[in-house]
């Protein structure tokens, strides 16, 4: 697989992400909603079955390998009451293959042991409204999503629009 130094993760309409990025992003992976997308199922078969790889083979079946190819994943998603889109959400749920079943103690909290060597940065970037009580959720969450994804950092930020994430950049 090759490797890019970043991986965007988004829920923006095709014809919106085009308009604001109508030449793409260099070095950057990108995965958007255009494909069918079929929700993981819990079947850990990423785990045991085909290990690093979803059994559930769609476009969003080598999550896991895509993260571990990049050394920064980004997240760009409505802020859902303090938590990313059912889209997002749901490809961060097939991308659990990037870790191991197994597990380890984190600063006194059970976290899976990471499946490769290399730490990535995560970025998230949530759009829309979004309340005082739903921004602090969401920096919980993402901080979590850092530490089971063994971030070496982690950042969040919240926009009014999607499209002044594009001046972000």
């Amino acid at each position: 697989m090759e490797n890019f130094m970043k991986l965007l993760l988004h829920d923006l309409e095709p014809n919106q992400f085009r308009t604001l990025f109508p030449e793409g992003l260099p070095d950057t992976l990108v995965v958007g909603p255009g494909e069918s997308l079929r929700v993981c199922i819990g079947c850990f078969g990423c785990w045991v079955k085909t290990p690093g790889k979803c059994v559930i083979r769609d476009a969003y079946g080598d999550m896991g390998k895509q993260i571990a190819s990049c050394s920064e994943f980004i997240l760009l998603s409505r802020c859902f009451y303090g938590g990313f889109s059912p889209f997002v959400k749901s490809v961060l749920d097939r991308s659990i293959s990037y870790l191991l079943p197994d597990f380890r103690i984190v600063n006194g909290e059970m976290h899976h042991k990471p499946r490769y060597a290399e730490q990535i940065s995560l970025h998230a970037c949530f759009y829309g409204p979004c309340t005082d009580e739903e921004r602090a959720t969401a920096e919980r969450l993402v901080k979590g999503n850092a530490k089971n994804f063994n971030a070496a950092e982690y950042s969040v930020r919240f926009l009014k629009h999607a499209e002044e994430w594009r001046e972000q950049l």
